[in-house]
């Protein structure tokens, strides 16, 4: 299984992007750990089309990639590894939470998914249905 095309970020001065761009910790250039970040997703997430790669990039661009971020920006500070294992740990932890019925009523994103998985799955249905109007 070939994992489609990492997508650029849309939202360079937001988003994921934006938040490693003011990382003082990063040890590598944004748009080489957005690739990682991007391709560790896709995995962890079992992407393999380009509507869910959509959803990476639509996810890593909007307010969730921002948290996303912090959490990577944070096991890099705090914990003072590199980007591909504060990436890995991030994804870990989002996929062992759980999307709650809160967020099912207010998002739509079905209740006890992966929280990353429900995520990226949202952006993907989203840029899906604004594409078909």
């Amino acid at each position: 299984m070939t994992t489609p095309a990492i997508l650029p970020s849309r939202n360079p001065d937001h988003g994921f992007f934006g938040t490693l761009t003011t990382c003082p910790e990063r040890d590598r250039r944004s748009v080489e750990v957005w690739v990682l970040a991007a391709t560790l997703i896709a995995k962890a997430v079992r992407a393999t089309t380009e509507e869910d790669m959509i959803g990476i990039r639509d996810f890593l661009d909007s307010r969730m990639g921002r948290h996303f971020a912090d959490d990577v920006v944070g096991n890099m500070v705090g914990c003072k590894i590199d980007s591909e294992t504060a990436i890995k740990s991030a994804i870990r932890r989002w996929q062992d939470w759980r999307i709650s019925r809160q967020t099912e009523r207010d998002e739509g994103i079905p209740e006890g998914l992966p929280y990353l998985t429900g995520w990226v799955q949202h952006f993907a249905i989203a840029a899906s249905m604004a594409e078909s109007d």
